[in-house]
């Protein structure tokens, strides 16, 4: 078993953002692999997630991105647990990734969960129709709609789409990363979308 030093220990810390303890345990895990140790503490980013989702997160930033030519733009609240946290370069660029993201695909809720129960409904009703129509069972015609829905989520809802940046992850995953690497829960509570000459705010 490799000898896991403090100065690999740190290196790691500076890569990756984790506690001492989590990168010394990391480092351990995998035997003193860097590149391992920084893919185990990004899979436990995701657990780390779940754990904290009950946590109050009443600090963090309003960022703001407006799309060369002043045309578009958004405004995105992102949150955190501690205003430590929110003061961060790391924490800021997120929040700024997240309203390009917001100006760019143009989501209309953070989550599914906030989606209505109507529109849900209604949705579901179009891609039911539409499966019939295309001569599937009616069994069959329900789970098609159920998984055209779905794409219906990742289309509408920012925490299912798809980063921008790197299209491997979803904003979620991007989300639990953050949340992994910094300790805290870090999530969106709301965002506003600007495009000139539509009425309101989309």
């Amino acid at each position: 078993m490799a000898v896991v030093t403090t100065e690999l220990i740190k290196k790691l810390r500076n890569q990756t953002g984790a506690g001492m303890m989590d990168c010394k345990r990391a480092l351990e895990e995998t035997d003193g692999n860097m590149e391992q140790a920084i893919e185990y503490l990004r899979k436990k980013g995701a657990a780390t997630s779940a754990k904290r989702a009950d946590r109050e997160t009443n600090q963090g930033v309003v960022e703001a991105y407006i799309h060369a030519g002043g045309r578009i733009g958004a405004m995105v609240e992102l949150n955190c647990e501690t205003d430590f946290v929110a003061k961060t370069p790391d924490f800021k660029a997120l929040a700024h990734d997240l309203a390009m993201q917001i100006t760019a695909m143009n989501p209309r809720y953070v989550s599914r969960e906030q989606v209505e129960q109507e529109t849900i409904a209604k949705e579901l009703e179009i891609y039911t129709t539409q499966a019939v129509n295309e001569g599937k069972p009616a069994n069959i015609a329900e789970k098609i709609a159920q998984g055209r829905l779905d794409k219906f989520y990742q289309e509408v809802c920012l925490l299912e789409q798809s980063f921008i940046k790197d299209s491997g992850k979803t904003i979620r995953d991007l989300l639990n990363e953050a949340t992994g690497k910094v300790g805290e829960k870090i999530s969106v509570r709301r965002f506003l979308r600007y495009h000139l000459g539509e009425d309101g705010a989309s």
